[in-house]
């Protein structure tokens, strides 16, 4: 099973769970990413939602080789297509889910990484954890889910992008990002605490909190910003189409050496 799914104490825990492969994206984990998120908004026994990974990392994005495969010839209409379901409206959909979400967040969480954590609430992280995003190195202007500018602020989006280097924990917390580091071996049980302090609360008083936060966000131009950028995200690929390479598998090595 690409995802484990468990309730207690009026607690979902949605756990990623492809460690073998540093729990990265294919196309069936997202899809059953979606439908646990779709589960866990539905039950009325749920009020608060957890997203964790299994193993090492967190998530070392998009599976990259099997994301690919078998999937006839190339063209931007398909790619477009595609991403924009998995990548962006799935994305949107779980950070509008009208309960709280925490996103407990260990070692590696690199591009696609980010389109799993940030639509989350909260972020609690490991004091091993670093986000990244070095697609640049692939000729695209940053991961799907443009949240760069909002959770790090424009100097700091723009450094992180144009270097590839990974923020770490406490640097993310600084920024906002992150709203708590905590010791590795403590992830679970302090993101737990936080959860199950979280579902005390009333159910329609933390909607509304939540709905009140997203949509100042949303008067300031986030949702329109996210939009708009997915299709700055999508020159990239057209651009490697016209000179007649499409780069996703380029310079892979050097990005699975982020993980190390």
């Amino acid at each position: 099973m690409n995802i484990l799914y468990d309730v207690s104490e009026r607690v979902a825990t949605i756990t990623l769970n492809r460690p073998e492969v540093a729990n990265a994206q294919n196309a069936e984990l997202l899809d059953e990413l979606d439908a646990a998120w779709t589960r866990a908004s539905d039950d009325p026994g749920v009020s608060v939602i957890i997203l964790r990974g299994e193993g090492k990392h967190f998530s070392a994005g998009h599976d990259l080789k099997s994301g690919r495969a078998n999937q006839g010839p190339i063209t931007l209409e398909r790619v477009y297509a595609g991403e924009a379901r998995r990548y962006l409206e799935y994305s949107l959909r779980w950070r509008n889910i009208p309960k709280p979400s925490i996103a407990a967040v260990q070692g590696r969480c690199i591009a696609g990484g980010l389109l799993l954590c940030w639509p989350c609430d909260l972020i609690v992280a490991a004091d091993d954890a670093k986000f990244s995003d070095p697609v640049v190195m692939m000729g695209i202007g940053g991961v799907e889910y443009h949240g760069h500018t909002w959770e790090l602020g424009p100097r700091k989006a723009k450094e992180i992008l144009f270097t590839g280097r990974p923020v770490t924990a406490e640097e993310a917390e600084k920024t906002g990002m992150v709203n708590l580091v905590v010791p590795r071996d403590e992830l679970d049980q302090r993101t737990m605490e936080l959860a199950r302090t979280i579902a005390s609360k009333p159910a329609f008083g933390l909607r509304q909190a939540k709905r009140a936060v997203n949509q100042t966000l949303d008067v300031q131009g986030f949702y329109a910003a996210i939009q708009s950028v997915f299709d700055i995200h999508q020159t990239g690929h057209g651009h490697a189409l016209s000179v007649g390479g499409y780069p996703i598998l380029t310079n892979l090595d050097e990005m699975k050496a982020t993980i190390k």
